[in-house]
């Protein structure tokens, strides 16, 4: 697989992409509907996580690769793009919340929504996971745990990226060396990992 570096064609949509899209979804909504059979849910969030990072990536590579790289524009666009949708989901959230929910409960609401939108949903459920934690199903925000993933990913990535395009001196090489250390640290920590 090739990263394409031609500015035209960074912004065509792909079917293909839309349709591994639509299986991942799939895959996420049945495991959580308990669908007979369907198994590892996470499958699809990983799937998801996937496409996201080689969309991301490869925008960042072209724009790096044609010099008109922006941290500024990279961010916008980001937060256009998350943010609305998941400001709705938190405020609708909580506001069922204000009715539905006990003292204690309601407090825990607002720490994992402060969590989400703040970006570290992850960390905030990752921190709370033991014996004594409530179940998931107690926990409306915690689908915002890979939200939290997938924005970390998004502040930390072109900064990685632009270091590696300059270290090997920018441009293409630098654009397909970042790529290919890439692809040899996610190689080497999927399958160095114990089974």
């Amino acid at each position: 697989m090739t990263v394409n570096f031609d500015s035209q064609n960074a912004n065509v949509y792909r079917k293909d992409i839309d349709g591994l899209r639509a299986i991942a979804v799939s895959l996420v909504i049945l495991f959580h509907i308990g669908t007979f059979g369907v198994t590892g849910g996470f499958i699809g969030v990983d799937v998801f996580f996937v496409i996201s990072g080689y969309l991301i990536s490869q925008r960042i590579l072209n724009s790096l690769d044609q010099g008109t790289f922006s941290f500024k524009e990279f961010y916008t666009r980001r937060i256009r793009r998350l943010f609305p949708a998941m400001l709705v989901t938190v405020l609708c959230t909580l506001s069922a919340g204000w009715f539905f929910l006990g003292p204690l409960q309601l407090k825990e609401l607002f720490a994992s929504a402060l969590s989400s939108v703040l970006s570290f949903a992850n960390v905030h459920f990752f921190l709370q996971s033991g014996y004594w934690d409530a179940d998931a199903l107690e926990k409306p925000l915690l689908h915002m745990w890979s939200l939290g993933v997938e924005e970390q990913f998004y502040f930390f990535w072109p900064f990685f990226l632009l270091g590696l395009a300059r270290v090997k001196g920018g441009g293409k090489v630098g654009a397909y060396w970042s790529r290919d250390f890439t692809l040899f640290v996610a190689y080497h920590l999927v399958y160095s990992a114990e089974p």
